[in-house]
């Protein structure tokens, strides 16, 4: 089982989204590479992000790539869906260097690489989220989510 960490906006529909794909074995909602121990207030920096448990004899970090890019505009900048401010940025967070170089070698193959604006870099801390927001879309499945109805459910 390996680790990596994607943060494209509301966690709720990040969660929903990546829990479903192949090889995912595990998520967790919560907040990477703030400031703090533990979330206060405007986050301390952090970016909302899932941690995802994933079986890499199944799927790829290159593979998790492009599910990820199914769900985020990669061109805006602290911004996915209505959701504004830096705790709502993209990126991809990782301790283990070759998911951070296999996630910029998939943006670098890209033919609009030079405007993606997706951050890249080491995982330096992570903070669970409460538990009311685990799997929320699950537990209220009318709460607002950016991403479309028909992409959280394509790969159930």
């Amino acid at each position: 089982m390996e680790v990596i960490y994607f943060a494209g906006g509301c966690l709720w529909g990040v969660q929903a989204f990546i829990k479903t794909l192949p090889g995912v074995m595990n998520t967790e909602a919560g907040r990477a590479n703030g400031t703090s121990h533990t979330l206060h207030s405007d986050y301390d920096g952090y970016a909302e992000c899932v941690k995802t448990e994933f079986d890499p004899a199944v799927v790829t970090v290159k593979e998790l790539m492009g599910y990820f890019f199914e769900i985020i505009d990669p061109y805006s900048v602290n911004k996915q869906g209505q959701d504004v401010g830096e705790k709502y940025r993209t990126g991809v967070y990782s301790k283990e260097p070759s998911h951070l170089e296999e996630a910029k070698a998939f943006i670098r193959e890209r033919n609009d690489c030079d405007h993606i604006v997706v951050e890249v870099v080491p995982l330096t801390n992570f903070v669970r989220s409460a538990e009311e927001h685990q799997d929320r879309l699950d537990k209220c499945p009318n709460d607002y989510c950016h991403i479309p109805e028909e992409t959280l459910n394509r790969y159930k």
